[in-house]
């Protein structure tokens, strides 16, 4: 991965221009679709599967207007005055008939109409007109909303206030406000700050933006054919923008120290995006696992807000390993810090000129077990308040305050009880009775005695007499602990009377869908918890080749996540501060936990990469682990911290004057980030790091050899840059080995050779060696240890380039009776360097080849003047297969040809029978290695060099 990432960089650093175009290309096709043909959010909460929503589906089959959206005009007289008077009865008809005539109304119920229910107070001031629209929430335009409010301007100089509820009122735009623009600029000002410059700063920024607007684009297209909340486009652009600004900034931070300690910006680019860009891309993958891990929960919303978020943090990725190299070449060496800069002066610090985060590691090693105990201590009393965890969906209690749907919503409470923002839907199955109205009844009756319940409805039959359906109103309000208990203590009743009347009852509607889904993602937080750590503890035993480490990272996780949500339930649920920052305290949002705890899942995971994996460097390399904490702690702590704050104030910026669904989100996760970067991940682990001691690093072997190595730092990237140089100080080697152990079973101990480029060469090995050497110089199997390379191309990294330029034949004595045209088509099909061609031009290269073997033919029987022929007169069946086995070993022209004849040489004049062949087909830049098996050990003469494989050593006659 790090070294097709390197390549990668690279290739984008050097066609920045052309990468730049490619994205801006994307951003307006994909802005196009989205924002001018793109569809709508709709607010639809359903939890498939449930009591409540089956029995809501079936209602909506039944009752025909029953699917439509609702709406509540709400009026209330002035202080003193009553709705019920022949002045204030005459103004509501007009205004119901007004309403009734607008568009996309289905009917309009005023508060005097015969099927009204309890649509006035009990004093007569408050009252309320029940509006069906034609069409679900999501099809409700902005054109039938202004129609609708547009009836207040009847009520006008009469004193009746009116004000208009409902979910259709919510606010469903997404947009960005001056706050989340704010956020943004602070985290442009800790980009200049930590990069010293203005130059870099804009990068990270330029290349979160661009990745944000096409996730914009791709979720507001498929809201045609999926349900999207207005919440999941606003999730996904407060995520996009933190990841996104955070991982270009780990890769950016890379290049320019690698700058400052006067590297090549093209290989500095390409090392950047193989190393942190790799990183980046562990820690990406890690942040998407979790977000997708909301499918588990199997409710619909939920599991597209996480794919939104997933497709954020993929796009950021692609961003940071493509789009900001291309950055990066814009500038060029304009990104190289002057020598006297204070960016150069930061990356020169070390151990003898400490910088913040050396000296507070430093402090933090020296009494571990007290820091620890504080940290642990302090995020423990944060927690304490998630214990009375109160989870709901979002209602019209939770809307602004000048919201002309809050208002209305205050109104009801006031007027009639909260109960009544919320009524609860029973549905009865009458199918199996006779007596329709009386069974509904005394079902209503039997209802009117639940404790809790302020108001029973009449039972209204569907038109096909099947269902029946009645409204029942609580006496508290519908996102309350007690409105939750009262569903379940109907729930315990219901059978009960459906053995007494027979007939199926359930309890539904929006107020019951609700309870379901805050229940369900409750008792699944738990579950996922289990889940989203056990990931971790997997993904960092395979990082860190460690025990301990895991599952220190997965606690402090657990210690950041729950500390978090006790900061967000003493804001939004028990007030604290709710004022200063906006907030209306209630319930907590359904799904916040399980959202924060996946988003900060990932992020804590990113932090635990950046931080510890350069610990395991320096103790890989040194062995030393308290050097090691201090080294590793000092490279990634300003970066780290850096990170932390942009992400802080993305988050926290959707705060204040943000969507009232993702206010406890987007503050969970600000301070969920400050907790687990600051307080756990650069306080607590090298803390816990010192007390572990070696022991950090202590994996059982057989586990050991079981977990998958995550090279997350690019040990594998800069083994290849090493090999690279190696092999571009040898420009003349066609190929070179070094310590080469090609097969450990059939090699005795690592041979080393150079064979320069356009040189004929013997290889002199046991048969299975040459083979084995075969394989290995062709691309085909990988080197067991020591450096090879082939036309500067090192193994086994490029094998797919290797594999194009050498062509290898081998053949055994039964191989040797195989028809010239099917050892042909095998060859063809075996070579990589055919694996290209179409089925024509493999018949015209096994026509070239015949033709090249029958005229050798000729040459070698019937043209006595040739000078290659005078060596060769008497051709045996065995010498003619040698040239026939050369030609086709070289009539692909490849630069390097190895042949292998698996039987021993009969070095007297056999040998000299390859050379000639050879010579007759090889190219004049053609180097061409004949891997020969002696029939003894000692090497004869000959005008041709030798390299003895199994003498390891080189010799010339």
């Amino acid at each position: 991965m790090a070294t097709l990432l390197y390549r990668l960089g690279k290739a984008s650093y050097l066609h920045a221009k052309s990468v730049l175009a490619a994205w801006i290309v994307a951003l307006i096709a994909i802005a196009i679709a989205g924002f001018g043909f793109g569809g709508q959010t709709d607010e639809e909460f359903t939890i498939p599967g449930s009591e409540s929503q089956e029995a809501f589906d079936r209602l909506q089959a039944v009752f025909p207007t029953f699917g439509g959206a609702s709406a509540q005009v709400v009026l209330v007289a002035p202080e003193g005055e009553r709705l019920d008077t022949p002045a204030a009865k005459a103004l509501i008809g007009r205004i119901t008939n007004a309403v009734k005539g607008g568009p996309g109304i289905e009917d309009a119920i005023g508060p005097f109409d015969e099927f009204a229910g309890r649509a006035l107070s009990d004093d007569g001031r408050y009252g309320f007109i029940s509006v069906r629209f034609e069409v679900p929430d999501i099809q409700v335009t902005d054109e039938m909303l202004d129609a609708l409010v547009s009836t207040r301007s009847l009520a006008e100089d009469t004193g009746i206030v009116v004000e208009y509820g409902g979910n259709v009122f919510q606010d469903q735009q997404v947009g960005l406000t001056v706050t989340e623009v704010i956020g943004v600029a602070f985290a442009g000002l800790v980009l200049i700050v930590t990069f010293r410059s203005f130059r870099p700063a804009w990068m990270p920024l330029a290349s979160a933006i661009v990745g944000v607007g096409i996730v914009m684009g791709i979720l507001f297209s498929l809201a045609h054919v999926v349900t999207i909340s207005s919440s999941a486009p606003l999730l996904a652009v407060m995520l996009g923008l933190a990841v996104g600004i955070d991982y270009s900034l780990f890769i950016l931070s890379r290049h320019r120290s690698q700058l400052a300690a006067g590297e090549d910006p093209v290989e500095s680019a390409a090392t950047a995006v193989g190393t942190s860009g790799n990183a980046v891309v562990f820690a990406g993958v890690t942040v998407i696992i979790a977000l997708l891990g909301l499918f588990l929960v199997g409710i619909p919303f939920l599991s597209v807000m996480g794919a939104g978020a997933a497709i954020a943090v993929a796009i950021a990725i692609v961003a940071a390993i493509t789009l900001l190299p291309a950055f990066m070449g814009l500038v060029g060496e304009r990104l190289r810090p002057k020598p006297s800069s204070a960016a150069a002066r930061i990356a020169a610090l070390s151990a003898d000129t400490p910088s913040m985060g050396r000296r507070w590691v430093r402090m933090v090693t020296k009494k571990p077990l007290l820091l620890s105990l504080i940290t642990i201590a302090t995020l423990g009393g944060l927690a304490l308040p998630a214990l009375s965890l109160d989870l709901n969906l979002p209602g019209g209690g939770q809307e602004p305050e000048n919201s002309t749907q809050r208002k209305a919503y205050d109104l009801v409470s006031e007027g009639f009880g909260p109960g009544y923002n919320g009524p609860l839907l029973v549905s009865a199955d009458i199918t199996g009775t006779n007596e329709v109205i009386e069974v509904l009844e005394d079902l209503r009756a039997e209802f009117e005695t639940i404790p809790g319940v302020d108001y029973v409805s009449e039972g209204f039959p569907s038109p096909t007499l099947d269902t029946g359906i009645f409204q029942l109103v609580p006496t508290t309000a519908p996102d309350s602990p007690e409105t939750k208990a009262l569903v379940a203590d109907i729930r315990q009743m219901l059978p009960q009377w459906e053995e007494e009347y027979g007939t199926p009852l359930s309890v539904t509607g929006v107020t019951a869908i609700g309870v379901d889904v805050s229940s369900r993602i409750q008792s699944a937080l738990i579950p996922f918890g289990i889940v989203v750590v056990g990931l971790s503890i997997v993904l960092l035993i395979a990082v860190f080749r460690s025990i301990l480490v895991p599952i220190k990272a997965a606690l402090g996780f657990l210690l950041s996540v729950t500390a978090a949500f006790g900061v967000v339930v003493a804001i939004f649920q028990w007030g604290f501060g709710a004022d200063l920052l906006h907030v209306t305290p209630g319930p907590i949002l359904s799904f916040m936990p399980i959202i924060l705890m996946a988003v900060l899942f990932g992020l804590a995971m990113d932090y635990e990469v950046f931080l510890v994996a350069g610990m395991r460097e320096q103790y890989v390399r040194t062995g030393n682990w308290r050097q090691a904490i201090e080294e590793g702690y000092a490279q990634g702590a300003r970066v780290v911290a850096a990170a932390a704050m942009i992400m802080f104030f993305v988050f926290f910026a959707f705060v204040p004057e943000g969507s009232n669904i993702l206010k406890p989100i987007a503050l969970g996760l600000a301070v969920g980030i400050a907790f687990d970067a600051f307080v756990v991940r650069m306080t607590l682990v090298p803390a816990l790091m010192a007390l572990f001691g070696p022991s950090a690093w202590w994996i059982p072997r057989g586990l050991d050899h079981r977990v998958p190595h995550a090279d997350v730092e690019g040990e594998g990237l800069r083994d290849f840059l090493e090999a690279k140089e190696w092999a571009s100080s040898h420009p003349d080697s066609a190929l070179q080995a070094h310590y080469l152990v090609c097969d450990d079973v059939a090699q005795r101990e690592p041979v080393s050779f150079a064979i320069n480029r356009g040189e004929s060469i013997d290889l002199v090995a046991e048969a299975q060696h040459a083979v084995a050497l075969s394989a290995v110089v062709s691309g085909i199997t990988a080197p067991q240890s020591g450096q090879v390379h082939v036309l500067g191309h090192t193994l086994p990294s490029e094998a797919s380039v290797v594999s194009s330029l050498v062509s290898v034949w081998s053949r055994s004595d039964q191989d040797l009776l195989t028809s010239v045209g099917q050892s042909l088509e095998e060859r063809i099909r075996w070579s990589h360097a055919y694996a290209g061609l179409t089925r024509a031009e493999r018949e015209q290269a096994v026509a070239a080849a015949i033709e090249k073997i029958n005229r050798l033919s000729i040459t070698l029987g019937l043209d006595a003047t040739s000078t290659r022929s005078e060596t060769l007169t008497g051709v045996l069946p065995r010498e003619q297969q040698i040239l026939i086995f050369a030609a086709l070993a070289l009539s692909d022209g490849a630069p390097l040809t190895l042949i292998s004849p698996v039987e021993p040489v009969v070095w007297d004049g056999e040998r000299e029978l390859w050379w000639s062949a050879i010579d007759a087909f090889r190219g004049p830049d053609q180097t061409v290695v004949l891997c020969s098996a002696p029939p003894a050990r000692a090497l004869p003469s000959s005008p041709r060099r030798v390299v003895d494989l199994m003498a390891t050593e080189a010799v010339s006659s």
